[in-house]
């Protein structure tokens, strides 16, 4: 963990900012918190364990910056609420999404599939690719397995 803060800490100081120690608690929360899909209010509380002197609006402009610094996504799965997930270093794109429309579990596709797709669109369409997002709304594999569970008992 330290050695990504350390990046984040160089990565701030070349677009001329400071890692300051309330965008040091904001970091590590999401690197704590990196398999969740967090809200800028799930990260204002947790941080506020860290550092209660620390104020809601801190956290809201410490999130804006890391976005804009392509440090964190902000990601929306269409329920209005805009969620903070760390970007993976050293990759091409942002990971896929499975979001469950059932119990709202969310979980995550490191592969990247849609390199055949990101050519065709590329040369067919003339268009300069910079990154992707791809989200399927479905049912999870918990709740499918008690669906069925719930089907046979019947």
């Amino acid at each position: 963990m330290e050695e990504r803060i350390e990046r984040i800490k160089k990565q701030l100081h070349a677009a001329s900012y400071k890692l300051t120690p309330q965008r040091e608690a904001t970091v590590r929360v999401l690197l704590e918190r990196e398999d969740d899909h967090l809200s800028a209010e799930d990260v204002y509380l947790l941080v506020k364990e860290k550092a209660p002197e620390i104020g809601l609006a801190t956290v809201y402009r410490t999130l804006e910056l890391l976005t804009e610094l392509k440090i964190v996504d902000k990601i929306n799965f269409g329920d209005g609420v805009s969620r903070f997930d760390l970007r993976q270093e050293g990759v091409a794109h942002f990971h896929h999404h499975l979001v469950c429309i059932e119990c709202g579990a969310v979980d995550e596709i490191k592969e990247d599939l849609l390199g055949d797709v990101e050519q065709i669109v590329e040369r067919d369409w003339n268009f300069k690719i910079k990154d992707h997002r791809l989200t399927f709304h479905g049912i999870c594999h918990r709740c499918h397995d008690v669906d069925e569970k719930e089907n046979e008992a019947e």
